[in-house]
């Protein structure tokens, strides 16, 4: 039943809305997972970013997509917890440890276990806009579970120009995104999260030149 909502939900509001407001415009869109398990790994410098990713996806993997978020803000009431994994697919992510044992992959760990396309920001908090922040590992250790599991690099542009950290007014710049090579654990944690970070400065690099898209 939920999936049913999210495909009536984000396919018949969320996408016509976003893409009337932002624009749908993407490079190497035929890199995007149409099925799962696969995870996406994308830049952060907006609360659009999770909306404007879907609008990028294909409409048949719009019921697989599960957005990675903080539990403090998406989960912070009954009401939007229920909302946010309804209608979004909300993973909720403890930036604080419960307990020295508990595991902040345990989640996006059971969506790839259950055929899912789940999607993680790897900087791990929203940044300035148009500049990408430190890589962590997460995504790394995450594929180092799932070594067969494809993790495609996203850069997204000026959605942190249309609604920056802290505002609550919606400025309806043209939203940009260009989409890497789908790569699988090469092995090592740090060499995986190096090589993952050089891509997406290149996709950062080429969605900013001049008449890229």
């Amino acid at each position: 039943m939920q999936r049913l909502i999210r495909i009536i939900f984000l396919g018949c509001l969320v996408r016509p809305l976003v893409a009337l407001l932002l624009g749908r415009c993407i490079k190497g869109q035929e890199s995007l997972p149409t099925s799962g398990p696969a995870i996406i790994a994308a830049n952060h410098n907006s609360h659009l970013d999770i909306l404007y990713l879907i609008t990028l996806m294909p409409f048949k993997a719009l019921p697989l997509l599960r957005p990675v978020a903080a539990a403090d803000y998406f989960c912070s009431t009954p009401l939007t917890s229920w909302l946010s994994r309804t209608f979004l697919g909300i993973i909720p992510l403890e930036r604080q440890r419960s307990s020295f044992h508990a595991d902040p992959l345990a989640g996006p760990a059971a969506a790839l276990e259950q055929g899912e396309i789940v999607i993680i920001f790897p900087e791990g908090s929203r940044g300035k806009p148009e500049e990408l922040g430190q890589i962590k590992p997460g995504v790394a250790h995450l594929a180092k579970r799932f070594p067969q599991v494809p993790v495609v690099p996203v850069f997204m542009r000026n959605l942190g120009k249309s609604l920056p950290r802290g505002s609550f007014v919606l400025v309806p710049f043209c939203g940009k995104a260009a989409v890497g090579t789908p790569r699988c654990f090469s092995g090592d944690v740090k060499e995986f999260t190096a090589e993952l970070a050089a891509s997406m400065q290149q996709l950062d690099q080429d969605s900013s030149a001049k008449h890229s898209f």
